[in-house]
């Protein structure tokens, strides 16, 4: 455990280039931006259980934009926001009609610094919504110099240590007014917590990955069905178009309360009608096809979290006591 501590120790602060060249980043699942008022659902094209898996779904593609630029180090897609995480990305379903795709996202570091939060759209590609985004990271990494990326491996680690072992790792980091966190110091070479706290990490990593890699078998089900939903979508959106197109010039000067002002009113409803009965079936056929895939994946998904709470709080009993034990040997 020792040399493990050492090796742990001595990356965070003499070896920076082994730690700064990628940023570990997890996302969480996105805010599905579904309005508490029901009677709104209708209105604003809102179909709660679609953007519920669109909060899982849509994390999986950012992760897999994040994998493929090459330019971080491991991309986790986590169910909770992880304020312990080196980089920690959130997210908000702004809107979602399958021709537009509105969310805001923001990503903010260990220290509690803000990189970016903004509201990214796109019209057909996913890939150009996060296109930009992924610039933006870029472009707030760039500003960093090397002691401020290892600042922010720092500040995770005893962040995560502090969570774990507070009585340890008191007076590791500090909390300041404007709700950020400050790195004071870092253990001393050869800290035996220190290795402990390691040894748990990456226990628990071994089951965020697994959590991950549910996120993935989503992405794999979900992808062709989703697609087929969102051309369903862009149809429906552009039927309104040139159905509010259709009633401007089919306008007549009948007079109101005639035959032919009724059969008007009368056509247009029908029409409108059909097209909305015509989306519900669509919906509820999307989510009878998703529905089994995803109560299954959120009961697999519990079940582990579940592991790992309590996991976390006999880990921080065993570690307290062990430095009960060795304070007192001190």
């Amino acid at each position: 455990m020792r040399r493990l501590a050492t090796v742990v120790v001595a990356m965070l602060c003499l070896a920076p280039q082994l730690l700064l060249a990628q940023l570990n980043v997890s996302i969480a699942k996105f805010n599905p931006g579904v309005p508490e008022d029901s009677s709104l659902h209708r209105d604003l094209q809102v179909f709660p259980k679609i953007r519920e898996i669109e909060s899982m779904f849509l994390p999986f593609v950012l992760r897999q934009a994040l994998v493929d630029s090459g330019d971080w180090g491991a991309v986790r897609v986590v169910p909770e926001a992880d304020t312990a995480s080196e980089l920690l990305i959130t997210g908000k379903i702004i809107h979602s009609d399958g021709e537009m795709l509105a969310i805001q996202l923001s990503a903010v570091d260990a220290r509690g610094h803000e990189w970016t939060n903004q509201t990214y759209t796109t019209q057909s590609d996913f890939n150009d919504l996060y296109a930009g985004f992924l610039d933006d990271l870029q472009t707030a990494r760039s500003g960093f110099d090397d002691n401020t990326l290892r600042n922010i491996v720092g500040t995770s680690l005893m962040r995560y240590s502090a969570e774990l072992a507070p009585d340890a790792f008191d007076g590791y980091i500090e909390m300041q007014p404007d709700g950020t966190v400050k790195l004071l110091r870092l253990p001393a070479e050869g800290d035996p917590m220190l290795a402990r706290i390691q040894r748990i990490r990456s226990v628990e990593y071994v089951m965020t990955d697994a959590i991950d890699q549910k996120f993935r078998e989503l992405h794999e089900e979900v992808d062709s069905v989703y697609e087929i939903w969102r051309k369903y979508r862009r149809w429906y959106t552009n039927f309104k178009v040139e159905e509010a197109q259709r009633n401007e010039f089919s306008r007549t000067d009948a007079k109101s309360g005639t035959y032919e002002a009724i059969k008007q009113s009368y056509d247009n409803y029908r029409m409108d009608r059909l097209a909305g009965q015509e989306q519900d079936k669509w919906a509820v056929g999307f989510n009878n096809e998703m529905e089994p895939l995803i109560e299954k994946m959120e009961e697999r998904i519990a079940e582990m979290n579940g592991w790992v709470e309590d996991g976390y709080v006999e880990w921080a009993r065993i570690l307290d006591e062990l430095f009960e034990i060795e304070s007192g040997l001190d």
